[in-house]
C-alpha cells in the first residue's frame, strides 16, 4: 500500500493559475465521491486552500501509476481551465515517504508563504474532517492526519516557529501599514468578516484598537465584540466605498464582489486607500490599482512582506524539521506493521501451534533457525542489534 499526492501551490504558480484550481467544499466531496468509485483508490483527501490544492490518495502500490492517472484525469473534470492553459504543467507528484513528509510540512506551516502561520494547522483538520465525513477517508490516511496533527502540534508547542502569531490576516494589517503609513482613525471595510479568514482579518484589526471597523457578514451572523465595528449588508458596499481607507475583501465568492467600475462610480474623494484581496479566486478587480492613489495588494503580494518573518523563523525550522521527522517515523512504522500485520497473526498462530507441540525452547529455536537461514548477514545483524535494543526494553519494565 502507498500514499500518494498530487500538488498545486504557490511554489508552483502564480495566484492567477492557482485560481483556476479552486474548488468549492461541494465540488470537492464530489471529487472525493468521485475517485472512490476507482478500483485502484482506497481513500482520498482535499486539502483546499488560498495557497494550494492538494490531493491525498491511498492505494496499492501496484496501481501508483494508474491512481496518478485516475486522480488527475478526474481533477480536470471537475475544474474549469481556460483553453490557453496546460493544467498539468502545474501538477507536482509525490508517493510514500514524500507525499507522508510534504503532509507533515504543510501542517506545522514549514510549506506555507508564511512560515509558521496559525491557520493551515486547522485547514488540514478541516480537510481530514469532511473526508471521514463523506466516507472517503479510512484508517490509512485518517492515521497519517492525526500524526501530522500531532506533530505540527508539538511544533508549535515546543519551537518558536509558531510562537509569534502570523498568518494571512496579520500580514493584512503590516500590508496596510506599508501603504498607509499609520491606521490610526482610519476606516477599515472587511467584506466576509463572517468567514474563517475574513473574522480572523477582523479580530487583528480590532486588536489595533484605533481604527474604525465595518464588516459585511452573512444574515442572522454576528462578530465577537459588538462594540467595535458596524455593520454594513453586503448589498450597501459600493455606498460605503468612498468613506474608507483600507478595503479587504476575503469571501469564497465565484465572482468579483468589487468591480472596477463600479468602484470608480462610487468614489468621490480622491484620498489614499488599499484594496486587499485574500480571495482565492480574487474578490477585487485588480484594475482597481490604476484608479488615483489607490494600492492593492492580492495573496501572491504577501510573500514579499513574508520574506522577513521567513528568514527569522529559519533557525527555528531546523528544530521543527527534527519534531516532524520523529512522528513520521512513528507513522511508517505503524504503516509497516498494518501491511505486514496478517503475516505476524500467522507466525504466531504457527509459532503456538509448534509450542504446543514441541515445546515452546523448540519453537522458538525453530524460529530463530529459519529467521537465520532467510536472512542476508547483513539483515542478520541488523534483526539481532534491534533485538538487542528490544531485551533492553523488557528488563527496564
Amino acid at each position: 500500500m502507498s500514499i500518494q499526492l498530487i500538488s498545486v501551490s504557490h511554489k508552483t504558480a502564480d495566484l492567477s493559475i492557482r485560481s483556476c484550481f479552486a474548488l468549492t467544499r461541494e465540488r470537492q466531496i464530489e471529487y472525493m465521491k468521485a475517485l472512490k468509485t476507482s478500483e485502484v483508490i482506497e481513500e482520498c483527501a482535499v486539502l483546499a486552500t488560498c495557497n494550494r490544492l492538494e490531493i491525498y490518495i491511498y492505494g496499492r502500490e501496484s496501481h501508483q501509476r494508474e491512481i496518478f492517472s485516475v486522480a488527475e484525469t478526474l481533477l480536470f473534470q471537475y475544474l474549469e481551465l481556460p483553453a490557453a492553459i496546460d493544467g498539468a504543467e502545474y501538477l507536482r507528484f509525490y508517493e510514500g515517504t514524500r507525499a507522508v513528509r510534504h503532509l507533515f510540512r504543510v501542517a506545522s506551516g514549514l510549506d506555507s508563504m508564511v512560515m509558521g502561520e496559525d491557520q493551515i494547522l486547522g485547514q488540514v483538520k478541516d480537510a481530514q474532517n469532511l473526508a471521514v465525513e463523506c466516507g472517503c477517508m479510512g484508517t490509512c490516511l485518517n492515521t497519517c492526519f492525526r500524526y501530522a496533527v500531532t506533530a505540527a502540534k508539538k511544533v508549535k508547542t515546543d519551537t518558536d516557529l509558531s510562537r509569534t502569531s502570523v498568518s494571512t490576516a496579520t500580514i493584512a494589517v503590516k500590508a496596510a501599514k506599508e501603504y498607509l503609513g499609520d491606521l490610526k482613525e482610519k476606516n477599515i471595510l472587511v467584506i466576509g468578516a463572517s468567514g474563517k479568514i475574513g473574522n480572523t482579518v477582523y479580530k487583528n484589526f480590532a486588536a489595533e484598537r484605533k481604527t474604525r471597523i465595518y464588516a459585511t457578514v452573512r444574515p442572522h451572523h454576528h462578530l465577537e465584540n459588538k462594540d467595535v465595528y458596524y455593520e454594513i449588508p453586503y448589498d450597501e458596499r459600493y455606498d460605503s466605498l468612498d468613506y474608507m481607507d483600507v478595503i479587504i475583501s476575503a469571501t469564497a465568492s465565484p465572482h468579483y464582489t468589487l468591480t472596477v467600475d463600479k468602484v470608480r462610480k462610487a468614489l468621490k474623494t480622491e484620498k489614499p486607500r488599499v484594496f486587499i484581496d485574500l480571495a482565492v479566486p480574487p474578490d477585487i478587480d485588480r484594475r482597481v490599482a490604476g484608479l488615483p492613489k489607490a494600492g492593492y495588494y492580492n495573496i501572491d503580494d504577501f510573500a514579499r512582506i513574508a520574506g522577513e518573518n521567513n528568514r527569522k523563523k529559519l533557525a527555528e525550522a531546523d528544530a521543527a524539521k527534527e519534531i516532524l521527522e520523529a512522528y513520521q517515523i512513528q507513522f511508517e512504522k505503524w504503516m509497516i506493521f498494518q501491511k505486514y500485520f496478517s503475516m505476524v497473526r500467522n507466525t504466531k498462530a504457527q509459532i503456538g501451534r509448534m509450542a504446543e507441540e514441541k515445546g515452546m525452547d523448540r519453537a522458538l529455536n525453530q524460529f530463530f533457525f529459519a529467521l537465520r537461514e532467510c536472512m542476508t548477514p547483513d539483515q542478520l545483524e541488523a534483526f539481532m542489534k534491534t533485538l538487542t535494543k528490544v531485551g533492553e526494553i523488557y528488563e527496564k519494565d
